[in-house]
Order: C-alpha cells, then structure tokens, then sequence
C-alpha cells in the first residue's frame, strides 16, 4: 500500500479543503427550510464520488432525501465492500453557545487535538467520518492499489431515523449485494488506544402526553383540588426507576442477557479514569445501576432516559397557571435479544396502567431500531483489527457502544451482511451539540487506515 499512502501524503492540503467546503453546506435533514442544501449536499458528495473514480454514480430520489450511490467492480471475482454513511446534519441550535459559526468551519488547537480541529456542524457525525472513506477510495483508484470491488450508499435522513433507507434497501438487494458493510460512524477510545465498536444498543423512542383538566386552570382557585399533569407526569416518570437505578417496567429485562465476568473482564481493558469522565463532564460522581460499572452501564445495559420535558407556562415572569397538559419525550436503549417494538408495547401498557384516574395519559411511538453485535472472530473483524493496528501500532481493543445506528440490524436482516464500524471520532467531539469538532489527526488517519482494511479482507477472502 506504498502508493496509497505516498497519494495521501501529496493530497492532504486538497483533502481537508474539500472536507471544510462540504461541511460549509448546511445539510439539516430536520429542517425543512434547509431542503435546498440537503439536496445540494448529495449532488456535491455524488461528484466527489465521481471525481475519486467511481464508475457508476446515482443520485437516487426517495420519498424524502435522495441516496447517494457508487460503485467501482474491478473483478466480479474479488469481495465488494458496501461503504455507508450520511451527508445530513444535526441542527446546529443553540447557536449562542457556539465559539464559532456553525457552518463557517474552523482549524482550532486544543488540549486533546495539539494539532487541530475542525469545529462545524457535521465535522464529525458524520461528513468527516463518510468523506474520509470517498478520499481513500481515491487514493487507492489512483495508485493503483484497490483490492477489493467498491459500493456506496451515502443518505440524507440518519439524523431524522432513516425511514426512506429501509425501503431502498429492500428494493435495491441486487444492487446492493456485497460481502461487508463499512462505516465510520462511531469512534475510538483515544488517539493512543484505538478500538472497534463490536456492539451497538438498540432503541424505543416514545413521547407521553398526560392530560388534566379541559383547559389551564388558575392554581389559586383549583390547586390541591384538581390533579396537575406536569406534577403527575415528573411522579410517573419517576417511579420508572427503583432505588438501584433498576428499571421497574414488568419483563423490560426478560431478554436481557449477562455477560460471562470474563466477557466484562475482557471490556475492562480499555483504560477508563473515573476521575477524568467526572471532571470533562463536570460533574461530582457518576450515576447508574447498582452493581455495574460506569462502561458497562454505558454500554451493555439497557436504559430509560427522558429527553425532553414540558409543560405550563415557562416564559418570563410568573403565571400561576395549573396546565391543562404535561409532555415528555423518553428513550430506551436496549441490548440484544430486547426488541424494540415489544419494549414500545411494555412501556405503553406499564404508563398507562400507572396513571391515576385524574388524568389521561397518551403514549405515541416515534421511532426504534434493534441491537447488533459483529462477533470478533469474523473475517471481516480481523481485517479491521490488522489496518487499525497498521495505522495506529497498536492493537485495538473491541468495545461496545452505547449509542444507537439502527441501520445495521437492518442491513443484517434485509442483506445478510455483518457491519464493520471503524470509527476514528472521539467521545470529546462534541457531536450534536454546540462546538462540534473533529480532529485533523484523526481525518487522516482514517484516510491512511481504510485502505488497509480493502487489503487485508481481500487477503482474508482469498
């Protein structure tokens, strides 16, 4: 891979400025009145697809956003590796409580990035990660050193739960056939121990609606007479969970399995400072179930979480008002084996069943996906176990993630294929919040590392 990487070198001015121009395109999937750059941004990676050497190159239209396609068969005979990722972009609010415009993206240092990153909306999750795929693909068209066919499937809805993907994948099987799936969505432990993202939670998004009385009510005249919904709302969701931080939905655990302690021993390599999570978090001690580690509450077990909460009147001043409705928007993160529909199905009965006759409550499902796990003595782990050990020297360690990409439990089941995520961000990256950020170092470093994944699976495959 000599050449490949000699390319690199010579282009990595050119690289990043296309990288900075893309992420200068707003690309808000959630926003309607940025529909005009989704559509902008897909034309602009199709190109970069093109440009890089893609011989097949399709902007395909969905009921939504358009999928971006590509393709490079250089011998029926050699695997094909179906690289995914997304173009769109979280919204960038709250703007004030960015250091720099959104989508003006900057070269900054800091503590963890001496030698830079780009802060804009996307740098990281995910235009960096997905771009720095189109850039080693070219680099090992030019050189000469591709060793294995190439697809791309790059969306514009992740951020919005990539209801259109599904159905493009379930029409487009032929099209899509491969023999693994690739993505950088994900990340690293640090940029001195790099890892693997082997499991990822899956996931049950719902939002509650508890309702009161007919109408607002003034809270002199009613209080302590009729039930207040945000009152009754904060004691539901408070009651979902037990002293032990154990989450009380009948059967929410009858699928939850236990890992071995020599499966947990194996996950407790990876270097973890109590005292470093507290102090970057600012915060005075951790919180979770009784009787697992901060990492493994993160990662191997599931959760309920509410993301949201509202309800009377919360403008200026006072309005002594009892609210005629309470909202609330809760998550739950699962493992494998819980499946998402039938958590939706527990929880709704569970806070239905726990409301007091005073109120009404309402339960509506928003969106879910299941957990996956990519087993480590795959063909396709040990290739991206040797390329991250040829990028980085060191030998990455596997982890589970607690974060959710309910596309590949969906790729596993439309396509058959496993999905390797070789991600290069850092938890520090800031990722749908303010301040957004990806390090230089590890942009080129992803473009250095990917191309050893193509060698060493097609060695593998062989």
């Amino acid at each position: 891979m000599d050449k490949t990487q000699s390319y690199i070198q010579t282009n990595k001015d050119r690289f990043l400025n296309e990288l900075i121009d893309l992420l200068k395109i707003p690309s808000i999937s959630a926003d309607p009145a940025y529909s005009k750059d989704v559509h902008a941004t897909a034309d602009a990676v199709a190109e970069s697809l093109r440009k890089a050497g893609a011989d097949v190159v399709e902007v395909c239209p969905t009921a939504g956003y358009p999928i971006v396609y590509g393709e490079k068969i250089i011998n029926p005979e050699l695997p094909t590796v179906l690289v995914y990722g997304h173009y769109d972009v979280q919204p960038a609010d709250p703007i004030e409580l960015w250091d720099s415009p959104p989508f003006e993206p900057v070269i900054k240092k800091t503590a963890i990035h001496p030698e830079g990153a780009i802060f804009a909306r996307g740098a990281c999750d995910d235009k960096g990660q997905m771009y720095m795929h189109v850039k080693a693909f070219e680099a090992m068209v030019a050189s000469g050193e591709l060793s294995c066919n190439v697809k791309f499937m790059i969306e514009g809805e992740e951020e919005v739960g990539s209801s259109n993907l599904a159905i493009f994948v379930k029409e487009n099987k032929e099209k899509l056939k491969a023999d693994v799936i690739l993505v950088s969505d994900t990340g690293i432990l640090s940029n001195d121990t790099p890892s693997i993202t082997t499991g990822l939670r899956g996931l049950s998004y719902v939002e509650v609606e508890v309702t009161g009385p007919n109408r607002d009510l003034h809270s002199g005249l009613y209080g302590g007479a009729v039930a207040n919904p945000v009152n009754i709302l904060c004691q539901m969701i408070a009651s979902l969970h037990d002293e032990n931080n154990h989450i009380t939905i009948p059967g929410f655990y009858d699928k939850v399995d236990e890992l071995s302690r020599d499966e947990r021993d194996e996950m407790g390599r990876a270097p973890f400072s109590h005292e470093k999570y507290c102090e970057a978090l600012d915060i005075a001690d951790t919180h979770g179930e009784k009787g697992y580690t901060t990492m493994e509450r993160a990662s191997i077990r599931p959760t309920l979480d509410v993301n949201g909460i509202w309800g009377g009147y919360t403008g200026e001043g006072a309005k002594t008002v009892i609210a005629s409705k309470a909202y609330a928007k809760i998550s739950m993160r699962l493992v494998p084996r819980q499946v998402s529909d039938e958590i939706t199905e527990l929880f709704q009965k569970h806070f239905e069943s726990i409301a007091p006759k005073s109120v009404k409550v309402k339960v509506k499902p928003h969106h879910g996906g299941e957990a996956a796990v990519t087993p480590i003595d795959s063909e396709e782990y040990k290739a991206a176990s040797m390329a991250m050990e040829k990028g980085f020297g060191k030998k990455p360690i596997p982890i589970r993630s607690g974060g959710s990409i309910p596309i590949v439990a969906l790729f596993e089941k439309e396509l058959g294929l496993k999905t390797m995520l070789m991600g290069f961000g850092l938890d520090s990256d800031a990722i749908h919040s303010p301040n957004e950020h990806y390090g230089v170092f590890n942009y080129f470093k992803g473009i250095e590392t990917i191309p050893y994944f193509y060698h060493y699976y097609s060695e593998l495959k062989k």
